[in-house]
């Protein structure tokens, strides 16, 4: 009778097994497919609770550090950029009154500082735009005057060039299209925005304006001095109104800008100038 009752244990026990199979089984399968929905149920949850602009803030771009003011003024070109523009001037000046008043060789020195400076940029792998304005302005100078044989005559196309920017200047004021407000719109994409903010339109017109005052406190100065022939005392005002001056006019325009706008839309158009001026995109 032993035998029968063996054989019902052993019938048992592989049905035990057999169960056991199938629930482990079915518990692999429920991880599975839990596994693949976990995606979209968790996507699902984002959108019912809000959290879904949190999750594409992780993924996206990292915004670009913001920049300070001493950033800005670097991106403008620094002091560089003042010594970049008024160096052949200063070396012409120099050169003219040692020699002399011997007028080519002031002209090749000037024409030659320039270019140096031009190929020191180069090398060290820095912005030529100051360089290539105050460069070209020499070679147009030393050309007028090798012309005319007259020294004075080398000043004779910055008078030119400072009446055409006061000029510009003025005019973009008076028609309220400050041409600060303008470049701004244009480098920024944003085009004339700034034009429907009061607070960005009285910023650009006082920051323009006080270039505009740059350039005419220039001729006021500078053509009576031509005039009477002064050359010397002309030379030194060459030199004078063109470094300090550009630098106390930039400074202006810096501070009346600044504090035209709110803190936060000056730190914006900061932002901008500055990462446009070093070649990104902000």
């Amino acid at each position: 009778m032993a035998e029968p009752t063996s054989r019902r244990d052993e019938a048992d026990d592989d049905q035990q097994a057999e169960a056991g199979a199938r629930r482990h089984l079915d518990e692999h399968l429920d991880e599975q497919l839990v596994d693949m929905l976990r995606p979209e149920v968790e996507a699902a949850e984002a959108v019912l609770t809000g959290d879904e602009d949190k999750d594409e803030a992780k993924t996206a771009e990292p915004a670009k550090p913001q920049t300070t003011d001493k950033d800005f003024f670097h991106a403008l070109g620094g002091w560089g950029a003042l010594l970049d523009i008024g160096l052949p001037w200063i070396a012409f000046l120099i050169v003219y009154a040692a020699s002399d008043h011997d007028l080519r060789l002031a002209l090749i020195v000037a024409v030659a500082c320039g270019a140096a400076v031009a190929v020191l940029r180069i090398l060290r792998k820095q912005p030529l735009r100051n360089v290539a304005g105050g460069f070209v302005g020499v070679l147009i100078s030393a050309w007028v005057a090798n012309r005319t044989g007259n020294a004075k005559d080398v000043y004779l196309p910055g008078f030119f060039t400072n009446l055409a920017y006061f000029a510009l200047y003025s005019l973009t004021v008076l028609f309220r299209w400050p041409l600060f407000g303008v470049l701004y719109g244009v480098i920024t994409q944003t085009g004339t925005a700034w034009r429907r903010d009061p607070a960005m339109l009285k910023g650009f017109t006082r920051a323009t304006l006080v270039f505009a005052g740059l350039f005419a406190l220039r001729l006021i100065v500078q053509v009576p001095l031509y005039l009477v022939d002064a050359l010397n005392a002309l030379g030194i005002a060459k030199v004078g109104m063109g470094l300090p001056l550009y630098a106390l006019a930039l400074w202006l325009a810096y501070a009346v800008l600044r504090g035209s706008l709110p803190p936060d839309k000056w730190d914006e158009a900061r932002d901008h100038v500055t990462h446009l001026l070093r070649g990104n995109r902000k």
